[in-house]
């Protein structure tokens, strides 16, 4: 449990217009630490200080450190690489100054429309360059990539998530909610390929609501505030499974809790809300034998 952190994402946190209530910074460490966290991802941009002394003083305040920081990155479009450099540089940049470990790249055709167009060899071999590009850039400052699988980026299903395996040898998250919903079974990945494992996000995954976000039928939003990600154990998600598989195989990385949560129903009174399942899900991994994946 030394090794288990979370994310704002799991307090509702998020940059998306309308995606729910913003709780105050304060009120999210300070959770965190009740529950025994020491360790945070850094969130949607701005919401935790860009400033490093700002930043490394916050996180001091409540005994946290920062793990690592997520970045969507169009890395496929060409016209678009020189900003996404710099960006990635930027990002680096600061998580590195606070001491972080890891930088997570979600490819996606632009940051701010998470749209899916087919990509075709050209562009494939693009993005596969410039996460090389980005491996630099963090081998540079000390940290690790990590690649993102996500539903609405451009590896999101299980064909494009062994051409990427297949294509080059960047490290991944082990995203055991977003990896199952592309049809990628995570305990595959964590048992076939676990040398590419740089951390592991843990969300679970509420089955009914799979089939309608994957036909379109709902958004990636609408699914998160009808709660297709409910705390670990409650879904139908390998985590126990995946949990054990690494550490037998020598995982020594970061555990994330990234169960994404939305506030819709106004802000929760002290004590309530999202770090109700945030606990539950801590309690979850407790009870894991990691030697036997008996809960």
């Amino acid at each position: 449990m030394d090794r288990v952190g979370s994310a704002p994402i799991s307090w509702g946190i998020c940059e998306v217009p309308g995606w729910g209530a913003q709780l105050p910074v304060d009120r999210v460490l300070s959770e965190m630490q009740s529950l025994g966290l020491r360790a945070t991802e850094l969130g949607s941009v701005g919401y935790l200080p860009t400033d490093p002394r700002e930043l490394s003083d916050l996180l001091h305040r409540y005994e946290m450190q920062l793990t690592g920081g997520f970045n969507a990155l169009a890395l496929a479009d060409p016209n678009r690489v020189d900003d996404m450099l710099e960006r990635a540089e930027a990002s680096a940049d600061l998580l590195a100054a606070v001491g972080a470990t890891y930088f997570v790249t979600c490819p996606v055709a632009d940051p701010d429309n998470w749209t899916r167009p087919d990509l075709d060899g050209a562009a494939w071999r693009l993005l596969v360059d410039n996460l090389e590009r980005i491996d630099h850039i963090c081998a540079d400052r000390g940290l690790r990539q990590a690649l993102h699988p996500h539903v609405d980026s451009l590896v999101e299903t299980a064909d494009e998530i062994t051409r990427m395996i297949e294509m080059s040898d960047v490290g991944f998250v082990l995203e055991t909610g977003h990896m199952l919903i592309g049809g990628f079974d995570p305990l595959e990945f964590a048992s076939e390929c676990h040398d590419r494992v740089v951390v592991v996000h843990l969300k679970d995954v509420d089955a009914d609501q799979v089939g309608p976000l994957n036909r379109g039928d709902i958004s990636l939003m609408d699914a998160v505030q009808a709660g297709i990600f409910p705390a670990l154990g409650g879904g139908v998600s390998p985590i126990a499974d995946c949990v054990t598989q690494l550490e037998q195989h020598g995982y020594s990385g970061w555990y994330i809790i990234e169960q994404d949560a939305a506030i819709t129903d106004g802000f929760p009174a002290d004590g309530d809300g999202p770090v109700r399942d945030v606990r539950e899900s801590v309690a979850f991994l407790h009870s894991v034998n990691v030697d036997t994946g008996v809960i």
